[in-house]
């Protein structure tokens, strides 16, 4: 069996959030890059979340050894290992596992969003993707390292069956845990002590991290494959009010209070690189009701959606970086796809418009939440787990298991039909829903 078929086999999909099936990522049309980069992004960039430090501080040879293969599948000949200057722990196991390789660490400083692919491969290689375009186009190919884990795990044939999430915020005892793909979030708050006060009805749960992360829909959510941390604030945090911002509402306070001084554009890490995305035109065009206002429609695509506009730049409570994911869907919906182009040069200024993530912190009050979150076993007894039959980019994975049928962590349940990437069982135990949306096991432990 081939490397990538290793990889597709596996269910090996994006872990750090984009979902993005591995084995297409690792064979890009051509197979040829020349003076290629392969980058490991271990710059967790966003506040709380301690996910991948944890795992490159235990799983380094492991990061190392898929790194290695993936570079020989690309024919890769550069592969580096980027992540924060202050990971010491990390940076240490990093450094013992690549000795005698021809693997670089390239350190970054605690800025955000420094673990962006765009920013990232400019940081370590200074080529800019283009507006519209993909990594490939200029040689390079990022790799998340808990991606690299799985990886690593493949190459020993097992196939994706957990996730290493941390689970922060409001609780008692921040925790890092590995827990089984399925298991519901009420037993990732239970193993974390539980809410710091009251119940589920006083917090707003995000998944991934405080900024990029989503807001779950409940606590019987299943973790996914690219489910990076369970995060909940008290309802009354300000985070918790550019979660759920009403645009209608957005549309009258821009015409209010907008004044088009365009700091969000300025602070646009995306907008650095040259891509023209101006937050301040969504806004504009929004409070004007013309959608022409946007001027550039790939300004819209190249949003990263990091959220900085929101967060940090602008003083009046206004989201652009929603209006900016709300525009790109609509667009999306009308057929319009963005257009390969080069827009402008970096900006000369790059370097001073990065902000530390000390400061934006600050600025969000997140300080009391930013805790250490130790690796620790997962000791709570999850009596099912319901997994997701879409956690990749592409669409749903068709089920090949029926209800009643016996499974041993491992087996394969759901396939994947084209770009998406197979399913398997994260437990031991018995087939109990099997929907268009998700496949239910009943653990072996509760029969």
């Amino acid at each position: 069996m081939s490397f990538i078929d290793l990889v597709r086999d596996a269910g090996i999909v994006g872990a750090g959030g984009a979902g993005f099936p591995t084995c297409f990522k690792l064979a890009p049309a051509g197979g040829d890059f020349g003076d290629a980069y392969l980058v490991a992004n271990g710059a967790e960039c966003e506040p709380l979340l301690q996910s991948d430090q944890r795992l490159m501080e235990t799983k380094a040879p492991d990061i190392v050894r898929a790194l290695l293969a993936s570079a020989r599948a690309l024919g890769a000949a550069n592969v580096v290992i980027a992540t924060k200057s202050h990971y010491h722990a990390s940076v240490a196991a990093l450094r013992r596992a690549a000795e005698g390789t021809a693997i670089k660490l390239h350190l970054l400083k605690s800025t955000y969003p420094s673990g962006d692919e765009r920013t990232l491969i400019h940081e370590v290689s200074g080529r800019i993707i283009p507006a519209g375009g993909l990594p490939h186009d200029v040689g390079c190919v990022v790799c998340n390292t808990a991606t690299l884990v799985n990886i690593g795990a493949a190459l020993d044939g097992k196939p994706v069956t957990d996730k290493v999430l941390t689970v922060s915020g409001a609780v008692k005892n921040p925790v890092t845990v590995e827990v089984p793909i399925g298991t519901p979030l009420s037993s990732l708050i239970e193993a974390a002590g539980g809410f710091e006060s009251g119940g589920e009805d006083d917090y707003h749960i995000i998944l991934g991290g405080p900024l990029m992360g989503v807001s779950a829909k409940n606590l019987d959510e299943g973790v996914t494959k690219t489910t990076g941390g369970i995060i909940p604030f008290p309802k009354t945090h300000k985070l918790v009010y550019y979660k759920t911002i009403d645009i209608s509402r957005q549309a009258k306070m821009a015409k209010a209070v907008c004044c088009q001084c365009s700091l969000c554009t300025q602070l646009c890490p995306r907008s650095a690189l040259g891509l023209n995305v101006s937050p301040h035109k969504a806004m504009r065009a929004l409070s004007a009701e013309r959608g022409k206002l946007l001027d550039n429609m790939n300004s819209i695509f190249s949003c990263c959606e990091c959220g900085l506009c929101s967060y940090f730049a602008c003083n009046f409570g206004l989201a652009p970086h929603v209006i900016m994911g709300n525009f790109k869907r609509e667009l999306a919906a009308q057929g319009i796809k963005p257009q390969k182009e080069s827009l402008r040069p970096v900006d000369a200024g790059i370097d001073n418009k990065k902000v530390p993530v000390a400061r934006l912190v600050a600025r969000l009050d997140l300080g009391r939440y930013n805790r250490n979150a130790p690796l620790v076993p997962f000791s709570v007894k999850v009596p099912r787990v319901k997994i997701p039959l879409k956690m990749h980019i592409g669409v749903p994975c068709r089920p090949v298991v029926t209800a009643g049928t016996a499974v041993k962590k491992g087996a394969l349940i759901a396939q994947s039909d084209g770009l998406g990437a197979p399913i398997h069982a994260s437990i031991d135990g018995v087939i109990s829903a099997v929907s268009n949306d998700h496949i239910e096991i009943q653990a072996e432990h509760t029969l």
